[in-house]
């Protein structure tokens, strides 16, 4: 059975997608790896018996895969109809929607690439979060910190502790949150190191420095960690305290009066191992092991990450390691953080499970079997963290919410130990797939504060344990997890700013960036869902516009509102946590890919491979066909197979040569339906086109491609209308399935469509003269040449009749060979670099575009 694309299309550009009323199906809208577990969930406020659903191939309109086993599942709010929709055995690549009766999911891809970047992204976040030069800002804050207080003899002495990364919306800074992103971080590039890219400095500004970019953002972390840490046995906890929250500001606007002047430092908390203030109370803290078994594995691991990268800080900090491990064992406790205004801190109650981590990354690190057996006795202190299971815990009660202490020791080569250790995580594991399942999502996570973080926490821990023991029991649950952070929950958002760009996302949340009209937060994971008790119970909390979620709230809710800082405040802890869990992801995707060598600027490719003697040629064309035989007859003779992309116009008016390039073996593609601009020349970040116009622009050239008899089930590579485009553009490309295409600027080739009268006119011998010498210069190595089919006949100098063949055969006579361009780019590697602006944004050419007034070396965050 077929269906129009007309008839589709409103299914596939809503992002609610609600065709029939009161119905929805709420799918990952990142997508899916091919041999991942897919289950979406269907949701109706009235009755509904679901006996079959299918899956819609979104380019071509048919029926895929018809589904006759739709399993009921427990209502949820309004929801009286609740089903769950298994196309887990599905795997071919595509872009497509699911669909039941007349309500029909949005459009998801399925396919290796689905994570591919979103490791990186959300390092964004992190560098947005930094303290003492805040690149977002690209300006200083809190550079006079800090004051010592709760020091038995050193109140109010100064101490340098710049640095390091705000905790949330709010600019304190915690050694607890802190210290476990910074090994969070590491603990993923330990494991998937091939997946990060270096595209940003040590500042966070854009610009290669030869060290990935995580690992400049554990530096980061790292070098704050050492300025808290400055002399044995002397450890500080916290940087300010809840006096600071008196409205929304800029750290580098922070003028925070603490005693010692508006702006000119803050306290800084010893770490004394006795209660400190907390308003009217005290808070809890019986010792200082939580805070230094934290350091201890940071410093640790710290330095086998940093001793390829900064040897010295890494000895300075194996030495630190041990010396802060023996301070925690000789001290025993919890420290917990302290505030003076308001009853909220982070009320940590455990502390054995960081002891345990420490001795088993200084075992891990060092070889020493003592540190091996002191980590197995504070390991069975906690077999299991206590919130797994839970229905409630109080605000950061059991932190770190994932023991990784219990993977390293479940990972020894001592079967006893191993055994033991992995029995503990599988218990975790399984005292929350109990309570999972009564839920229609599959999710036993308690809707307490920062849900997200446990949620990581809970999918991190499925996917090690998996992978150690290849038990696959809990695998559904894992998927079923990771897709509830983008968009398979009751609201159908997705749970990290921006991420993916063209879906549902939180656009409100509460910081400062949005109250303050500066930007947004970008790859932030946000706090999550909580019971609706404890949203009732917060203090000064009214929603400043109507709720869009209100159909599915229920006795758990979230709010994409600014002022719900319950379940909408992203933090850095809970970001910085996603790091394994989506470079992992990302890695699953890559191993039958390889590595990816494209380069990329604003989000498309536009260089192949630089270690390969190779060129792609490219053409497009709009409404022009002149040079259309000439080009096929040189491309014939010197047996070189070119791409060539067209407009929905072109496809219309131009049949015979749309076959015969088919039939030839060339490449055809899109290059959008009606020649769109889709942002502005004078500003390349103002998009001229809505997300609906975009899809819709590409499904309708789609159409026209498939009248054409050009096979469209699995559409791969699109040049943009004018070669113009931003990141947003990308995105919403990537979102149809799309990889984004554009040529390797310093040419001049796509200038010979350029007339006499045009300011920017490259005469056709320029242009080569141009290419050979760039080629002499830094050689031509993976470069995408683009060409026009067809010129304007003001230009009577036609490049393709008096160069094209010269140059082919000059560059061939060089030993370049030329590549199809899905040959080239690689029809299955990663797009490890999609949300990343690499060297070529630096070196574009704004002249071959008279309108485009942009400053091609604008760093933009």
């Amino acid at each position: 059975m077929k269906y129009s694309i007309s008839g589709i299309i409103i299914g596939l550009v809503s992002l609610l997608s609600s065709v029939s009323a009161g119905e929805w199906i709420r799918i990952n809208q990142l997508g899916y790896l091919p041999e991942s577990p897919k289950v979406a969930v269907f949701m109706s406020e009235g009755k509904a018996a679901v006996e079959e659903y299918v899956l819609v191939e979104v380019f071509t309109g048919e029926i895929v895969k018809r589904f006759d086993n739709p399993k009921k599942a427990n209502t949820w709010g309004r929801m009286q109809s609740v089903y769950r929709l298994d196309f887990s055995d599905f795997k071919t690549e595509g872009t497509y929607v699911l669909r039941v009766g007349e309500t029909m999911s949005p459009r998801f891809v399925i396919g290796n690439r689905v994570y591919d970047g979103t490791a990186d992204f959300i390092l964004r976040y992190m560098r947005q979060q930094r303290c003492g030069f805040n690149p977002f800002e690209r300006d200083s804050c809190h550079i006079h910190d800090g004051y010592i207080v709760y020091h038995p003899t050193r109140n109010g002495e100064r101490i340098d502790v710049r640095g390091g990364w705000h905790d949330a919306s709010d600019q304190l800074q915690y050694v607890t949150t802190s210290a476990n992103a910074a090994y969070q971080m590491m603990f993923a590039y330990l494991k998937n190191p091939e997946v990060y890219g270096d595209v940003y400095d040590a500042y966070g500004l854009p610009g290669a420095n030869g060290i990935p970019d995580i690992v400049d953002e554990i530096k980061w972390g790292l070098d704050w960690l050492n300025r808290m840490n400055p002399s044995k046995g002397e450890m500080y906890n916290q940087i300010a305290d809840d006096r600071d929250h008196k409205g929304f500001k800029l750290p580098s606007q922070d003028h925070i009066d603490y005693g010692w002047g508006k702006g000119t430092g803050r306290p800084v908390y010893y770490c004394s191992g006795k209660p400190q203030v907390r308003g009217e109370f005290s808070n809890a803290t019986t010792g200082v092991a939580s805070t230094a078994g934290k350091y201890a594995s940071c410093f640790a691991l710290g330095a086998e990450i940093l001793k390829d990268f900064y040897p010295d800080m890494a000895d300075t900090l194996l030495v630190k390691a041990r010396e802060v491990y023996w301070h925690g064992a000789n001290n025993p406790g919890v420290c917990q953080t302290a505030s003076v205004v308001s009853p909220y801190i982070y009320e940590e109650c455990n502390w054995t499970d960081d002891m345990e981590l420490a001795a088993v990354q200084l075992y891990v690190s060092t070889g020493e079997t003592s540190f091996l057996q002191e980590a197995v006795e504070y390991g069975r202190f906690e077999p299991v963290t206590p919130w797994m299971g839970a229905d409630s815990a109080r605000h950061y009660q059991w932190y770190p919410f994932i023991n990784l202490g219990h993977y390293h020791l479940a990972s020894v080569s001592d079967s006893r130990i191993s055994k033991e250790f992995g029995r503990n995580l599988r218990s975790g594991i399984e005292r929350v797939y109990e309570r999972a399942q009564g839920n229609p999502f599959l999710n036993g996570i308690p809707a307490i504060w920062c849900s997200n973080n446990l949620t990581v926490a809970m999918a991190t821990q499925c996917r090690l344990y998996r992978e150690l023991t290849g038990d696959n029991r809990y695998r559904e649950m894992e998927s079923s997890l990771i897709d509830w952070l983008f968009g398979c929950n009751p609201w159908g958002t997705s749970m990290i700013t921006e991420l993916p760009l063209w879906g549902d996302y939180p656009i409100n949340p509460h910081t400062p960036l949005i109250a303050l009209g500066v930007g947004t937060t970008v790859g932030g994971l946000v706090d999550g869902p909580v019971y609706s008790s404890i949203f009732d119970s917060l203090r000064g909390v009214r929603l400043t516009r109507r709720d869009p979620y209100a159909r599915f709230q229920s006795e758990v809710v979230y709010h994409d509102d600014i002022q719900d800082y319950s379940t909408n405040e992203p933090t850095m802890d809970g970001t910085a946590s996603l790091s394994y869990l989506l470079s992992s992801l990302q890695k699953e995707g890559m191993k039958s890919r390889g590595l990816d060598r494209n380069e990329y600027a604003y989000g498309g490719i536009v260089r192949t491979d630089a270690e390969k003697k190779q060129i792609s040629l490219v053409f497009t064309a709009a409404d022009k066909s002149d040079g259309a035989r000439h080009i096929l007859e040189v491309l014939g003779k010197c047996d070189v197979k070119g791409s060539f992309f067209f407009t929905g116009e072109f496809y219309e008016r131009f049949p015979e040569t749309i076959q015969t390039l088919y039939n030839a073996g060339h490449y055809v593609g899109a290059h959008g339906d009606a020649h769109l601009l889709y942002c502005a020349w004078e500003n390349r970040d103002s998009t001229l086109v809505s997300q609906a116009q975009f899809e819709q622009d590409m499904l309708d050239v789609y159409a026209r491609m498939r009248k054409s008899g050009i096979d469209v089930s699995r559409p791969n590579l699109f040049i943009p209308p004018y070669e113009y485009y931003n990141e947003k553009i990308s995105a919403w490309a990537r979102g149809l399935g799309l990889r984004l295409v554009n040529f390797t600027p310093g040419t001049w080739t796509n200038a010979d469509y350029t007339t006499p009268d045009m300011k920017n006119y490259r005469s056709s011998e320029s242009i080569y003269d141009r290419v050979m010498e760039v080629e002499k210069r830094n050689g031509l190595n993976g470069h995408i040449m683009l060409f026009h089919l067809g010129t304007d006949d003001k230009r009577t100098d036609k490049f393709y009749e008096r160069y094209l063949e010269r140059l082919i055969r000059v560059l061939q006579r060089e030993g370049y060979t030329f590549v199809a361009l899905p040959e080239a780019v690689g029809k299955e590697k990663t797009i490890r670099d999609f949300y990343k602006r690499i060297w070529f944004v630096a070196n574009l050419d704004p002249s071959l575009h008279p309108k485009n007034k942009e400053n091609p070396h604008r760093r933009v965050l």
